[in-house]
């Protein structure tokens, strides 16, 4: 049996292992949290180098990819600095083939359920894909990334201003530790409802699950979500709010939908090239495999 593992900085109340077949492979795929130890979560990296088919980085982005430029994150990239042997991805390749087709799919099913074009990313310059795919399917969006990774009570409102922001910030931004930008261990499962007035809008909330559960409010009528990486947890989560219905964009396994890093370490153990799959490549075994967004009826 190969084995994929996704090591993350996130809380180890969300692991998970599956058995899953992919292109006629057995793959053993596992997600491990640190609970916020980077210390822990390198030394792990630098265990299971050599020893697995494949890693996944997860809870840190290692580049954020973007039109014009990829940004190293130094709290990212320096979690696998002593992986020699095993090929290891942040998913941001599957990421980006998976969210660009999302919108279609959702449309195309959903039709009639959605109230209006409106939809609240709590994050889109790490999501540059789905980004793209909400403007080219027509909805008025709002951006969140200042408010959700900075803490800045600024909504941006335009794909210019959302540009603007990324050139300016992230020189600055990919130096600072995660622990500054995200939510790792067990302040992943903290809930200060926030920004109420963005979710309220919108019909879609997208991005990120963990930045949009962090601030979501207590009444989420008819909403629906668009994100991956949940957990029968969060779908429970979800239901008390009232969100109607949830998408994620990476398959669900045993009630878990993993996050890109993790399938797409699975991908590359099932391709068994030993090496990253190029973005044609990937969009090639998706195709092959069949893989769309799973939509789930909360209701």
């Amino acid at each position: 049996m190969h084995r994929a593992v996704s090591v993350s900085l996130g809380s180890s109340s969300r692991d998970k292992e599956v058995s899953i077949r992919l292109l006629d492979r057995e793959i053993r795929l596992e997600r491990h949290g640190t609970d916020g130890d980077e210390t822990r979560a390198k030394a792990m990296f630098e265990e299971l180098d050599g020893k697995v088919d494949s890693l996944g980085v997860g809870g840190v982005e290692l580049y954020v990819s973007l039109p014009w430029k990829d940004y190293a994150l130094s709290s990212g990239v320096n979690l696998v600095t002593g992986v020699r042997r095993t090929p290891y991805t942040d998913g941001r390749h599957l990421k980006k083939v998976l969210e660009s087709r999302v919108m279609p799919f959702v449309e195309a099913r959903l039709a009639g359920k959605i109230p209006n074009k409106k939809a609240f990313l709590v994050e889109a310059i790490t999501r540059w894909g789905m980004t793209a795919s909400f403007l080219a399917s027509g909805y008025e969006c709002v951006f969140g990334d200042l408010m959700f990774a900075l803490g800045i009570p600024l909504a941006l409102h335009s794909i210019g201003s959302l540009e603007r922001a990324a050139r300016l910030l992230l020189p600055v931004v990919s130096r600072l530790p995660i622990s500054m930008l995200y939510s790792t261990g067990d302040d992943q499962k903290v809930n200060k409802p926030k920004y109420e007035k963005y979710y309220k809008d919108a019909s879609i909330i997208a991005g990120d699950w963990l930045y949009i559960r962090k601030h979501m409010p207590a009444d989420m009528e008819g909403k629906i979500i668009v994100t991956n990486t949940t957990t029968e947890e969060d779908v429970a989560f979800m239901k008390e709010r009232g969100i109607a219905y949830l998408v994620t964009t990476t398959p669900v396994f045993d009630g878990r939908s993993f996050g890109t890093n993790a399938f797409e370490a699975a991908l590359i153990a099932a391709a068994g090239k030993g090496r990253v799959l190029e973005n044609a490549e990937l969009a090639s075994l998706i195709d092959e495999i069949g893989i769309e967004p799973t939509i789930r009826d909360l209701a």
